[in-house]
Formats: C-alpha cells, sequence, structure tokens
C-alpha cells in the first residue's frame, strides 16, 4: 500500500483495521505451539515405537540412534509435507528449479559458474581425474559439472541436521516409505563409524556431502579413493570425484560415448516421438532430417548407434539427439533440464563457453496444480503422462503433442494456459 490508505481511509479507520488485524495474527500465533505440540508427541512416540523397532532389527544400537534424534523436532517448514489427519495435494509451486522455466535454469550466470569453476579445477585435480576416467571411464569435465551443480565445488553450506530432515519426511512427507529407507540408511553409515553425528548435515532434501548423496546412494557408491580407510564425500575432493564417477558407472555409463548433440529437428520430425522408449538409430534420424546444430556431421562411428530425441521444451526450445549417457546422469537427478545441464556445462569446461543454437520460449511458468489438472484430464482420455504430479516429463510432453495433432492443432508438445483451459 506505499504507506497510504486505499479510498481515502481516515487515520482512525485504519488503526481499527490494524488492531483488529493484530488480533487475528495473534490468534494464528497462539494456535501455533498448540498445534505444534501434539505433532510434537505423536513425532516421539513414532520415533520409540514404529522407527526404533526397526532400526534395532537392523543393528542399529540404541546409542546411535538415541544420538542421531536428540532434541529433533519435526521440521514443519519443509515441503511436501502432509500433515497428520490431512491428505496429501498437489502444491501450487514448484520446489525444485529442475522443473521451472528452462531460460532461468540455464541463465548465462549459474551455467558459467559452473563451467569456469570446472576448468579451474581441471587442472588442479588433473592426475586424480585422469585415474578415475581410467578406471571409471567417465570424462572428467562431467564428474566436475556434476560436482559444481550439485555444491558449488564444496563451497555450498549443508544448513539442516539430516536426521531433522529426514525423520520429519519418513514421519510425514508424501514419500513416507522412500524417507524411511534413507533415515534407518543414514543411521547406518554413524552406527559404521563412516561419518559421525554431528557431520550429518545435508540439503533440505536429505542428500548429503558435496556430491549430494541421498544415505542410500552413499553405502552403495561412495568411495575410498585416497586410501584413508573410510570414503568422505564431505572433505576428500579425490573421494567426491571418484564416487560421483562410480555412481555413474552403477547406473550404466557407456564407456566412449558422449551424452548427446543439439540438433536441428525440422517440422516434419514430430516432437512427440521423444522419449528414452522411442530411440532410433541416428542414421535413421538423419534420413529424416535431422541435422547437429553446428553445422557438422555426426561422427561416423555413431551413426549405428542408438540415439532418442529430447525436447525438454516442446518446440518453445532446442531439440536434441541423446545416448543412453543421458539417462545415466538423469538417474543423478531425475529431471531432463539437470541432465541436460550436466551435459551441455560439461562440453563448455572442455571445449569454450558455446551456448545453444536455439533459444528458450517462456515456457514453464504455470503453476505445478495446474499442469497436474491438465495430466489428469489427459489420463482421463487414455494417454499415458507418467505421473499426475505437475512435472511435464517426456511422457507428458509427448502425450500433449499427440493430443493437439490428433484435434488439429499445432503440436507444440508443452503445457501452456490455453491447453489447460481446453482439456479442463
Amino acid at each position: 500500500m506505499s504507506g497510504k490508505t486505499e479510498g481515502g481511509a481516515t487515520e482512525r479507520g485504519f488503526s481499527k483495521f490494524g488492531f483488529a488485524f493484530f488480533l487475528a495474527a495473534l490468534a494464528v500465533l497462539l494456535t501455533l505451539p498448540a498445534r505444534a505440540t501434539p505433532i510434537d508427541n505423536q513425532f516421539q512416540a513414532w520415533l520409540q515405537n514404529d522407527l526404533w523397532p526397526e532400526a534395532k532389527a537392523k543393528g542399529i544400537s540404541k546409542k546411535t540412534f538415541d544420538a542421531a534424534f536428540i532434541g529433533v523436532k519435526p521440521n514443519l517448514k519443509l515441503p511436501d509435507l502432509v500433515m497428520p489427519g490431512e491428505k496429501p495435494a498437489t502444491p501450487q509451486k514448484q520446489h525444485q528449479a529442475e522443473f521451472g522455466p528452462p531460460a532461468n535454469y540455464f541463465a548465462e550466470k549459474t551455467i558459467r559458474a559452473v563451467t569456469g569453476g570446472g576448468r579451474s579445477r581441471e587442472s588442479a585435480n588433473a592426475r586424480v581425474l585422469g585415474i578415475i576416467e581410467k578406471r571409471y571411464g567417465v570424462p572428467g569435465e562431467i564428474v566436475l559439472a556434476i560436482w559444481g551443480r550439485e555444491t558449488g565445488f564444496g563451497a555450498a553450506k549443508m544448513p539442516y541436521d539430516a536426521f531433522e530432515v529426514l525423520g520429519t519426511k519418513a514421519f510425514m512427507s508424501t514419500k513416507k516409505d522412500f524417507f524411511r529407507t534413507e533415515v534407518l540408511a543414514a543411521l547406518e553409515i554413524v552406527e559404521r563409524g563412516l561419518a559421525p553425528v554431528n557431520a550429518m548435515k545435508s540439503s533440505w532434501a536429505g542428500a548429503l556431502g558435496q556430491p549430494q548423496f541421498m544415505p542410500t546412494s552413499f553405502l552403495k557408491h561412495a568411495v575410498d579413493f585416497d586410501g584413508d580407510g573410510r570414503p568422505d564425500i564431505w572433505n576428500s575432493t579425490p573421494d567426491v570425484l571418484a564416487s560421483i564417477a562410480n555412481y555413474l558407472v552403477h547406473y550404466g555409463w557407456v564407456r566412449g560415448r558422449g551424452w548427446g548433440t543439439e540438433v536441428i529437428a525440422p517440422a516434419n520430425v514430430s516432437c512427440a516421438l521423444e522419449g528414452p522408449d522411442q530411440g532410433k538409430k541416428i542414421s535413421d534420424w538423419v534420413a529424416m532430417g535431422i541435422r547437429r546444430a553446428n553445422g557438422k556431421a555426426f561422427p561416423a562411428s555413431e551413426l549405428k548407434a542408438e540415439g532418442f530425441l529430447l525436447m525438454p521444451a516442446g518446440r518453445s526450445g532446442p531439440a536434441f539427439i541423446v545416448t543412453p549417457n543421458f539417462y545415466v546422469l538423469k538417474q543423478y537427478n531425475t529431471s531432463d533440464l539437470y541432465a541436460l545441464f550436466i551435459g551441455h556445462a560439461a562440453d563448455r569446461i572442455a571445449k569454450g563457453d558455446a551456448t545453444f543454437a536455439g533459444t528458450w520460449g517462456r515456457v514453464g511458468d504455470l503453476h505445478r496444480s495446474d499442469i497436474a489438472a491438465l495430466q489428469q484430464a489427459l489420463e482421463a482420455k487414455g494417454y499415458d503422462v507418467g505421473s499426475a504430479d505437475g512435472l511435464p516429463g517426456f511422457k507428458t510432453r509427448r502425450s500433449i503433442g499427440v493430443w493437439q495433432a490428433k484435434n488439429g492443432k499445432t503440436a507444440t508438445c508443452f503445457p501452456d494456459a490455453n491447453l489447460v483451459a481446453q482439456l479442463k
């Protein structure tokens, strides 16, 4: 209100309104402890009567369990929580940048922080990266790009207590089973002496260390590469880098192939052809008219290999032909934009800061709840959207394209406000 009252309200009248607002706000504040206290009590009962028996059965000592949860209360500020007695609902806002507007995600300031930082660390860690690439087959620039994207090469602070985050989410999130497994894995990390309780700092999602591993990923993929007897993803750069490479190899990284390349997809190539289940020989994509955006021919060694069309913003953004390694990168974070960011940043670390040839249109600004409604409408018509979760993955994008084509519209393969209105 810029310090002014609206409609010529008197100062006296404004004061009356202000007092009423004060009383309402006070009432809300007074109810918060009353609401929080029963939840705190329920959480403590859940810890002792539900989580502890399973932890004990998995070999966790009472000493470790009590040390992990001493003073811990549920953090009600975390996203994607479901209060006891309430039903989950699709949130309006998306908390992960990976599912927001692509133009924001690929902002030059953001990507240059990763590429510039990657190049400066490439020489400093050349020996370790060389050994890692020889052993695992993962290029050093891929490892550096992930390291930079996840925690700014270790500079990002982890402000959360992992047991507070994981415990809260295991107790009352929309993915209780997932986080229950993770909190038990975190207890195992401490029980095995791999990290003390006070070192278990995490992101708001419970991810640990410089590679941002969930606890189960730490137990499966963390590597002791510096030979000190334990994998340390918090402080040891060799362990961090090797652990990232080991993770990618576990999910099928193909030695000797890149992640993909930007292409020009002519109008006759439907955007509904994208996805990891619609692969073709790269020579077949070429025969359909697809060309590399840099004007160079595909390498002869790639023509007989399988490639996949990727159009993360439909017709409102760049197109790509990606390899199976792209979908390995996606295992690190289940977002097409994330995997594309890593591949693109790795290319720039290795070859210099060249931007995409295509541009990102104005997409990605719908409420997540609006996209979920669109997905539900498509599901009702028999389309496979993957999940009506409000996130426009490749199954949603290509279902949109197929529906548009069947209804005489130009296929854009991306949700917008008009499409939401048409399908409601």
